[in-house]
């Protein structure tokens, strides 16, 4: 079984990159907008986030103030240890997963933090919001990671 459960989708991804930045670039911001939640919905039941992991895998999520306090208070531990076990400080000055993958991700590819994790891992990819639009080249980065961002812009295209 492919990752994500949609075979080849890596390699679709790859190819339709410059056709993903176009459409981005020039896609109707309300009849997209509107047309969001619906293919998100679509994509999230046909793809087993769990057959994946790659976000996980490649990326961290931001870990915001009230990030940090929740999971420190989750794990009993201090926020300064939290902080100096788990995070480091990225170039923009957020908190960030010191290691790849994420820390709190299992062999199996579930989260340990699942219930209390943060933010950015709650919203990621972005596919049913107008950060989708807002910002292309992360949708584009998103779509070579995610089955589920790389499912979305097909179906957005295919519907023009």
């Amino acid at each position: 079984m492919s990752v994500g459960n949609i075979p080849g989708w890596e390699k679709r991804s790859a190819e339709h990159q410059k056709q993903y930045k176009q459409f981005l670039q020039r896609a109707d911001k309300n009849k997209t907008l509107k047309q969001l939640p619906g293919f998100h919905e679509e994509a999230f039941d046909k793809i087993d986030c769990l057959q994946c992991g790659n976000c996980c895998k490649n990326y961290s999520p931001r870990f915001k103030t009230t990030d940090i306090k929740r999971i420190s208070k989750h794990l009993k531990m201090k926020e300064g240890d939290f902080i100096e076990t788990y995070l480091r400080l990225d170039s923009d000055g957020d908190y960030v997963a010191k290691s790849a993958p994420c820390p709190f991700l299992g062999k199996d590819n579930y989260c340990s933090i699942y219930e209390e994790r943060p933010g950015d891992c709650a919203r990621y990819p972005y596919t049913n919001e107008d950060v989708f639009l807002k910002r292309p080249q992360l949708t584009q980065k998103n779509s070579t990671v995610c089955p589920i961002a790389h499912y979305v812009l097909e179906k957005l295209i295919a519907s023009k």
